[in-house]
């Protein structure tokens, strides 16, 4: 999707239509594979009879629980083990792999089938990897901490002047500078553990990033910190994350098409509620 007030490129799935904003809408994407044909047996993937999947190292929480991936909880955990077992693979199928972000998302051959880690599909990331329909909308928000002036905050306008920092790469980042369009250069940190640490340390003054992940950073990771707001939301959903593939794989229509299933019968909105805040209450920074 594209971000308010931003010109990062539009989304794969091109959602004209407005959805709604609950956790799992989107609109869907065409799908050609029948999820009866992708199974252990198909030859579909990267090791014969099983499911790779990746995501990077920590799996932070509420996404992961316990840096395990492989255990089902959170809410990628879950996601990733019930879109396996949409497919077929029985949890003796299904081996998890550690790649990092970046690593994920650029061009080339991949060691996994999907990767599971917050990708927002944005339309210049296809030129490198696949994407599968959306399982999850989100939007972005602000953490600063207790009491600084970045914490009094709110609207957009009030952190242009602030030194603000978001992982390399990420919608995060493009928000800062495509949205708030602060007066310092916003700073790129390789992941959102050594921008907490930044934050913390007081290298920045704010930091970007996904309104789960703020809930979890100020309830959990980094005393007193704190939700400043979230960025507005326009008439769609702002962003969607997506199951990242290999360029061209033959799993991608797979992949969507257990997506689109777990979207229908509405268990992907019974994971993001079992697992995710609720960010209703959370303050709008227009």
């Amino acid at each position: 999707m594209v971000l308010a007030g931003c010109s990062t490129p539009d989304a794969a799935s091109d959602p004209a239509s407005a959805p709604s904003t609950t956790p799992s809408a989107y609109t869907k994407l065409p799908s050609t594979a029948s999820i009866g044909h992708c199974g252990p047996d198909s030859g579909l993937t990267h090791s014969p009879g099983t499911l790779t999947i990746a995501t990077d190292s920590p799996a932070y929480a509420p996404w992961f629980v316990d840096d395990d991936p492989s255990n089902g909880k959170g809410f990628e955990g879950s996601v990733a083990r019930t879109v396996a077992q949409r497919l077929g693979y029985t949890p003796d199928r299904i081996s998890f792999v550690r790649v990092p972000w970046s690593e994920a998302i650029a061009p080339g051959p991949k060691d996994f089938d999907f990767d599971i880690n917050q990708v927002t599909i944005v339309g210049d990331r296809r030129e490198s990897v696949d994407f599968s329909s959306p399982y999850y909308a989100v939007t972005q928000a602000i953490v600063a901490m207790e009491g600084s002036p970045a914490a009094a905050s709110r609207n957009l306008n009030d952190l242009t002047g602030f030194r603000l920092g978001a992982q390399i790469e990420s919608t995060s980042l493009a928000a800062i500078e495509g949205t708030i369009r602060p007066q310092q250069e916003a700073v790129a940190f390789e992941t959102n553990e050594d921008a907490k640490v930044a934050l913390a340390e007081g290298r920045i003054d704010a930091l970007v990033v996904d309104i789960p992940t703020g809930f979890q950073i100020t309830e959990s990771d980094l005393p007193k910190s704190v939700l400043v707001g979230q960025f507005p939301r326009p008439n769609t959903v702002t962003e969607f994350f997506g199951l990242v593939l290999e360029k061209n794989s033959p799993l991608t229509s797979c992949a969507s098409a257990a997506v689109d299933a777990l979207y229908e019968d509405g268990t992907l909105d019974a994971l993001a509620q079992t697992w995710l805040v609720d960010s209703i209450d959370t303050p709008i920074l227009e």
